[in-house]
């Protein structure tokens, strides 16, 4: 488990801008964080660190934002209204963990079971106003954290 600390959104995306460019295409990551925590801002500067000049925006009544560019592809999930699996195949969920785009996927608690082995979780504590605590684990770390 990797733990930073990050005093405001800017730093929030510089740093996972840096994380960006450590993983591979393919990469699934689900965000655990209060309303507010930080999770589109993460994305923000993920997207930025591979390169993608898109306008990130959080994807609640989208359910999916999809970022392109140049031989790179994120996906970013909103599943806080998800409810079932039927939701996850009707918003192309199963067909993105197979595309080789990067999945990020806010409200991941939601959809838990379906995140695959080898995901990282993300989670994000306020601690001030600015302040945020960013835990980075794999799904296993966090079950055996947890249980």
């Amino acid at each position: 488990m990797t733990e930073f600390v990050t005093h405001s959104a800017r730093e929030t995306e510089l740093k996972a801008a840096e994380l960006a460019k450590t993983l591979p295409a393919g990469t699934v990551i689900g965000f655990l964080g209060e309303l507010g925590a930080g999770k589109t801002a993460f994305t923000r500067g993920f997207c930025e660190g591979l390169g993608l000049s898109a306008e990130v925006s959080s994807p609640t009544f989208a359910l999916c934002n999809d970022y392109m560019g140049e031989g790179v592809r994120v996906l970013h999930y909103d599943m806080y209204r998800v409810d079932g699996w039927d939701d996850l195949y009707s918003v192309g969920f199963f067909d993105a963990l197979d595309s080789g785009a990067f999945v990020l996927c806010e409200w991941s608690e939601n959809i838990f079971g379906a995140l695959p082995d080898d995901s990282l979780i993300i989670r994000i504590e306020k601690s001030g106003e600015n302040d945020r605590i960013f835990n980075v684990m794999t799904k296993a770390e966090f079950q055996q954290k947890v249980l």
